[in-house]
C-alpha cells in the first residue's frame, strides 16, 4: 500500500512531467512561424533545429552525473525553470544571432529536465511496486496538447506572447513540485549491488535503439509537422497547430490505459503493436491526399510512438535496481541521438526531394521498432539483471 509521502512525490511527478510537456509544445508549434519571422529557409531551419538536440544531449549527459552525485530533484528544481525562461527568449528573439544562444540554453535545460524526471518516474514506479510511468507520459502529452491548443486560439497575438504566458505557468508549476520530489535518499535502493561503473550496455541496447528509432519519428512530427500541414496540405493558421493536437491526442488516449494494457500483455506485446501502428501512422503521412486525413494520420503515429518511451524508460529502471539512474540517462540520450538524426535525415530528404517523401524515413524506422520489441520482455529484464549483479 503506497504512503502518504509515496503519494506526494507522484504528484510532484505529474506536475514535472507536465511542465515539461508545456514548454516543449510551446516551443516547437512555433517553428514554422519562427521560420516565417527569421526568413530561414530548409536548410538553415534544420540546422538550427539540430541545436536544440545536440545540447540537449550534452544536459542529459551532465544529468546522470549531477543526479548520481546529487540527485534528480536538485537538478530539477534549477533546470526546469530555466527551459521556461529559454522558450521566453527564443520568443523575443528579433534575429537569428539572438535565437541561436536561446536555442542552446533550451537544449541543454531540457535535456537535464528530461533525465530527471524520468529518474523521478521511475523511483516513484519502483516504491509503488507496479507500472506507473505511462500515466506521467500521460500528463507529458495533456499539457503538450494544451501548448497546442493555445497556440491556435492564440494565433492572432504577437509572438513572444503567445510563448510568454504557458511560461508564466510553467514555472509556477515548477516551484510548487520541487520540494515535494523524490529526494537522493529516497531514490536510491541500498540493498541493491549494482554499480555505476560495472552497469553493462548489452542488456539495454534494444531499448537505446528503439528511443532513438522513436525519436527519429517523434524529431519528424514535432519539427515538420507545422511545416508539412502549411507547405505540402496548404492549410491555414488555425488549421495548422491540429496535426500536432492529434498526434498529442492519440498519444494522450493510448497512454491513459497504457499501464493497464502493459500489465496485462506485458511490454513486448505492447512495443510490437506500437511498432506496427507508427509505421501506419506515417505511410498515411506520406500518402495524405488532403489536410483531414493529414491530421488523421498525424494521430495515428501519436498511438504508435507513445508506448515506446514509458517502457523503455521503466525497462531502464528494471534493469538498473540500484537507483544509480545510470541505465535512465544511457536510454535517454538516445532520446536526443533519434531527434538529430530525425531533424537532419527528415530536414535533409525535404530539401532535396520534398517534405511528403522525407517522412518515409521514420516510416522504415518505426518498423524497425516491432524487431526491437522482445528486448522490452520482463524475463529478459530479470535474467540480464541478475548477470548485471554477479
Amino acid at each position: 500500500m503506497p504512503s502518504l509521502r509515496d503519494r506526494q512525490t507522484r504528484v510532484a511527478a505529474f506536475f514535472v512531467f507536465g511542465v515539461q510537456g508545456l514548454s516543449f509544445a510551446t516551443l516547437l508549434i512555433q517553428v514554422a512561424n519562427l521560420q516565417a519571422r527569421h526568413e530561414l529557409d530548409e536548410g538553415t531551419l534544420t540546422l538550427l533545429l539540430l541545436i536544440v538536440p545536440v545540447f540537449a544531449g550534452v544536459g542529459s549527459v551532465a544529468a546522470g552525473a549531477f543526479a548520481a552525485r546529487l540527485g534528480s530533484r536538485l537538478l530539477l528544481r534549477v533546470a526546469q525553470p530555466v527551459v521556461a525562461v529559454a522558450v521566453v527568449l527564443a520568443g523575443l528573439a528579433p534575429n537569428v544571432p539572438l535565437l541561436v544562444p536561446a536555442l542552446l540554453l533550451f537544449g541543454v535545460a531540457v535535456g537535464a529536465v528530461d533525465a530527471g524526471m524520468n529518474m523521478q518516474g521511475v523511483a516513484v514506479e519502483r516504491r509503488y511496486g507496479v507500472q506507473v510511468l505511462n500515466g506521467f507520459h500521460c500528463v507529458w502529452s495533456v499539457f503538450s496538447m494544451v501548448g497546442a491548443l493555445w497556440a491556435s486560439a492564440a494565433a492572432d497575438l504577437p509572438l513572444p506572447v503567445v510563448m510568454a504566458v504557458p511560461m508564466v505557468f510553467a514555472v509556477a508549476g515548477s516551484l510548487y513540485a520541487g520540494p515535494k520530489l523524490c529526494s537522493p535518499k529516497e531514490e536510491k535502493v541500498e540493498t541493491a549491488t549494482v554499480t555505476a561503473g560495472r552497469f553493462p550496455w548489452r542488456p539495454i541496447l534494444p531499448l537505446c535503439l528503439a528511443m532513438g528509432f522513436l525519436y527519429v519519428g517523434d524529431a519528424a512530427v514535432s519539427n515538420f509537422n507545422t511545416v508539412f500541414m502549411k507547405d505540402v496540405l496548404t492549410a491555414g493558421p488555425r488549421v495548422i497547430p491540429l496535426a500536432y493536437v492529434a498526434y498529442q491526442a492519440t498519444t494522450l488516449a493510448v497512454r491513459l490505459g497504457g499501464d493497464f494494457a502493459v500489465r496485462r500483455y506485458g511490454p513486448a506485446v505492447i512495443v510490437r503493436i506500437g511498432g506496427l501502428i507508427a509505421t501506419l501512422g506515417f505511410l498515411g503521412v506520406v500518402l495524405a491526399p488532403n489536410q483531414f486525413l493529414g491530421i488523421v494520420a498525424f494521430g495515428l503515429t501519436g498511438v504508435g510512438l507513445s508506448v515506446v518511451a514509458p517502457q523503455s524508460f521503466s525497462a531502464a529502471g528494471r534493469l538498473d535496481p540500484a537507483g544509480t539512474g545510470v541505465a535512465i540517462a544511457r536510454v535517454n540520450l538516445f532520446n536526443y541521438v533519434g531527434f538529430i538524426v530525425g531533424a537532419a535525415l527528415v530536414g535533409g530528404i525535404a530539401d532535396a526531394a520534398g517534405m511528403r517523401i522525407a517522412f518515409a524515413a521514420p516510416l522504415v524506422l518505426a518498423a524497425a521498432i516491432i524487431v526491437l520489441a522482445p528486448g522490452f520482455a520482463p524475463k529478459r529484464a530479470a535474467a540480464t539483471t541478475d548477470q548485471a549483479t554477479t
